[in-house]
């Protein structure tokens, strides 16, 4: 099988698999959440909890791949998107939600790093268009998620939702199972229990005392402070203001197509004039737009500030990725981009918490704006090291 032939199999995976992930996660879940009586505090829980399984486990999911191979931790990771949402439909109390939700994350948490991995080794000359190609195929299944599931939780049900989720994680497996690593991304390490455990702690050393690639992850875990409270709260904003959950859908589903649009771009962009002056625009871009959502009640301004985001984090996404890969070694790429993912986890998981807090407390527009000046401030830190 081609490199080629691989990188397409590879993005099909991915796009089936966010696909699945985000049928259940946007707005299925925060909607279904509610409709079990959870407040705004629990509902920021319940949607974070699966990222704090990828806050954990990314770090040691990508050294892993390192030692044991890319097939082996993809194909665990696969099967974490595939079989959860058939839970699902069973569950009728917040506590196994949240529990559920945890165990769902390992599919992002031990895929997302190994994949990308993978995409950075197959292309070291163009890395930045290589992963801006494999994040958009992402995205465009993570934009599809939430539009065809609002749809089907204002059209049918909750329950036949999640099966639809579950049946397209399957699918997601059964391409995986047609693909073919090339022999150089095979790993022929020791893989004995406590010479790889040595190899792993060496791992998360290089990473640590990597200071570049840690802000510049940092940078991409503020974008994703964002994301996360939006993945949480636009979903009961906009039905505050008058949407129905269809129209939620696309407010995230138009996020997700400008993202998808954009990443290619970015990424051969980043690849000709460099990652930083991209990133810092991108979270410009982010703060912008994210602070005006709870100023907007209009589903035509919602959409143009939905995309505006899009856009910024496609911004952002397709040249964090690229900058960590440049800026590891070789042999712990795999660590670089767990470290990138734990980082960009704890955003995530601490923007629906944070959101949730400060909603609960000053309402959704002195929230946006606090955790749009997070974004501003990760911009300054950026600046001021990548200078140095």
């Amino acid at each position: 099988m081609t490199s080629a032939a691989s990188f397409l199999i590879l993005c099909g995976i991915g796009a089936l698999c966010l696909l699945s992930y985000n049928l259940v996660r946007m707005p299925a879940l925060a909607l279904f959440a509610e409709s079990m009586g959870a407040g705004p505090e629990t509902i920021g829980l319940v949607v974070s909890v699966s990222t704090l399984t990828g806050v954990l486990l990314k770090l040691p999911a990508g050294t892993l791949s390192d030692i044991y191979g890319r097939r082996l931790l993809m194909g665990v990771g696969i099967l974490a998107f595939s079989l959860p949402p058939f839970a699902y439909p069973f569950v009728s109390d917040l506590e196994v939600l949240t529990g559920l939700r945890a165990v769902h994350g390992l599919a992002t948490a031990i895929f997302g790093p190994t994949a990308l991995a993978t995409v950075a080794e197959m292309y070291p000359e163009r890395r930045g268009a290589a992963l801006g190609w494999y994040t958009a195929s992402t995205q465009a299944g993570a934009l599809l998620g939430p539009v065809l599931g609002g749809w089907l939780v204002y059209t049918v049900d909750f329950p036949r939702t999640f099966v639809s989720a579950g049946v397209f994680g399957c699918l997601g497996l059964v391409l995986f199972f047609t693909l073919q690593f090339q022999p150089s991304l095979r790993r022929n390490r020791e893989r004995r229990l406590w010479p790889a455990l040595a190899v792993m702690w060496g791992g998360f050393r290089t990473v640590a005392r990597n200071g570049r690639a840690l802000v510049t992850s940092a940078t991409d875990g503020a974008k994703m402070i964002a994301n996360g409270a939006l993945m949480a709260f636009l979903p009961l904003y906009g039905v505050s203001v008058g949407l129905n959950p269809g129209e939620v859908g696309l407010l995230f589903g138009i996020q997700g197509i400008t993202s998808f649009l954009s990443k290619p771009a970015m990424g051969r962009l980043s690849d000709k004039v460099g990652r930083r002056p991209l990133i810092l625009l991108g979270l410009l871009i982010c703060a912008g737009t994210f602070v005006l959502i709870p100023r907007a009640s209009e589903l035509m301004v919602l959409l143009g500030l939905a995309a505006g985001f899009g856009f910024g984090e496609a911004v952002v996404t397709s040249s964090t990725s690229a900058l960590v890969a440049d800026l590891s070694e070789s042999s712990a790429i795999g660590a670089g981009m767990g470290m990138q993912g734990t980082i960009s986890d704890i955003g995530h998981a601490s923007g629906p918490l944070l959101a949730g807090l400060l909603i609960a407390q000053s309402g959704y527009q002195g929230a946006f704006t606090i955790i749009a000046s997070i974004q501003l401030v990760a911009a300054a830190l950026f600046w001021v090291t990548m200078r140095k």
